[in-house]
């Protein structure tokens, strides 16, 4: 067999395994186009993250709107998943050297990936209060793929796809969104936050666009 076909051989295991692995998650193929135009309709009708109203952990709206020239890192994060200690310290690293200068971290809960965010929002945030000791935002429990996602992450995986589609893949995603409401990068969840700090430190010294009258 040549290298082509090891190649070939490599992307079908890899494909299997995801489709496995997320198989419970998957929905009929109707569905499948309706999620589809949805999103569409969405992604075309709404023009920044601005757009979009989120719930905070006691049920209230938030708006979006109110981030409006910040320079947002938003995450899908759990509570019980091996990669959680190194994210959270990071992540408030990140948020307690630079949340002066205008960088916000907007984590939301989602226990889509081996279950590991299963307490109410109020064990959530104690959790993350007292063990992970984190100061930025945490709002309600998501979904960010199947038929209930949020449209919030309809719109952040419709602006920036990942690898092997647009789905999220794991917890602590990240995307990282410009101070006019764009989302410029995502990341893997294995990528540490102190490895995209240079990348948040372009956004907070870039100077907003104005328009001219």
């Amino acid at each position: 067999m040549n290298l082509s076909n090891w190649v070939s051989l490599g992307f079908l295991i890899i494909a299997v395994f995801f489709f496995y692995t997320y198989q419970s998650d998957l929905p009929s193929f109707s569905t499948v186009i309706n999620m589809a135009a949805q999103q569409q309709d969405s992604s075309s009708s709404s023009s920044s993250i601005y757009d979009f109203t989120v719930k905070d952990m006691k049920g209230i709206d938030v708006r979006l709107s109110e981030y409006k020239g910040k320079v947002l890192l938003i995450v899908n994060v759990a509570s019980k998943c091996g990669l959680t200690q190194s994210n959270y310290k990071e992540l408030n690293v990140l948020y307690q050297k630079y949340k002066d200068q205008g960088l916000e971290i907007l984590a939301f809960p989602c226990n889509q990936f081996g279950g590991q965010e299963p307490g109410s929002n109020e064990q959530i945030q104690e959790t993350v209060c007292t063990i992970f000791k984190a100061e930025f935002p945490v709002f309600d429990k998501v979904d960010v793929n199947g038929k209930n996602t949020a449209p919030l992450y309809n719109f952040l995986k419709a602006e920036k796809g990942g690898f092997l589609g647009d789905g999220i893949k794991w917890n602590f995603t990240k995307f990282l969104v410009n101070k006019q409401g764009k989302v410029v990068e995502r990341y893997a969840p294995t990528t540490s936050p102190l490895k995209i700090e240079k990348d948040i430190t372009n956004l907070l010294t870039s100077e907003p666009k104005t328009k001219r009258n």
